[in-house]
Parts: structure tokens; C-alpha cells; sequence
């Protein structure tokens, strides 16, 4: 894959404002895990590597098993996840694919009865700023640095 524009470096002062919502982002209430397990499914929904590449050693140090990351692309069928996990992964995609969708009422319901109504909000920023980032990148070919190869094994 060949990148096609280095955005950070061509406009700046673009992406400031995009800066400031993830560090807004960052900063809310709803646990770096489940952050990074959302950021992750709706990545892998766009089909961000860049996204993925960047999210997956962070989300292991924020404490989400090895196991919930090989299976997410799957969480419906794994018991892995709890059910803050469920409420808000359904939510990530159902936002991510709001055209086909619509954004259920029983995705809402499930959101509802896990989180509070700040929570909800909070989350439904963190998955519009994912969603905003992997257009970035995907748009503009992201390439993703390689890992080690003892790493890559």
C-alpha cells in the first residue's frame, strides 16, 4: 500500500481541532479498555490498519486481554465480553453504520440500561472521533509502520 498525502504534515493547523477532541476524548469518564475495545471494533468496521496498528498495544497496556482483541472482530459470539462491553460495541457499530442501521431502539435500550445518560454521550463522542480519524486515514492510505519481526510472529 502507498500512502497518498501525509495529512499531519501537509495542514497542521487542520488537524488541530481534531487534536483537541481526542484529547477531549481521552479525557472522559468511560475507561481507556473499553475506549480502546471501541476504537478498535469500529476500526476494524472501516478497515483502518493505520487505526488498528496504532490502538492494539495501547489497549493490551489499558488492561484488555490478548483474547477479547482475537476474537472482537466476533464479539457477538464470544463470551469474552461483559455486558458494558456488548452495550457498547452494538452502539459503535451502529453508529459506524448508521446508513444501514438507523440506530436501533434496542441498541439504544441495551446502551441505556448499561451506562448513564453522560456515559452515553460520552460514548457516542469517542465513536464519532474514531470514525473521523479512520477516514483520514483511510482516505489518505495511512500506511502503518512494521513491528519487529519477533513481534510480528
Amino acid at each position: 500500500m502507498t500512502a497518498r498525502l501525509d495529512y499531519f504534515r501537509i495542514a497542521p493547523d487542520v488537524l488541530k481541532p481534531m487534536l483537541a477532541l481526542e484529547e477531549a476524548a481521552s479525557a472522559l469518564s468511560i475507561s481507556p479498555a473499553l475506549r480502546l475495545l471501541v476504537k478498535m471494533r469500529v476500526s476494524q468496521i472501516n478497515g483502518c490498519a493505520y487505526c488498528l496498528h496504532m490502538h492494539a498495544p495501547a489497549a493490551l497496556d489499558a488492561g484488555v486481554s490478548q483474547e477479547k482483541l482475537d476474537v472482537l472482530a466476533a464479539w457477538r459470539e464470544s463470551p469474552a465480553f461483559d455486558t458494558r462491553e456488548r452495550a457498547a460495541l452494538r452502539w459503535a457499530e451502529a453508529l459506524t453504520r448508521i446508513e444501514a442501521s438507523g440506530v436501533p431502539d434496542g441498541d439504544y435500550e441495551d446502551l441505556a440500561a448499561a451506562f448513564a445518560p453522560r456515559e452515553r454521550v460520552e460514548l457516542t463522542l469517542i465513536v464519532n472521533t474514531i470514525n473521523a480519524w479512520n477516514r483520514f486515514a483511510v482516505a489518505f492510505r495511512s500506511v502503518h509502520p512494521r513491528r519487529a519481526a519477533a513481534d510480528a510472529a
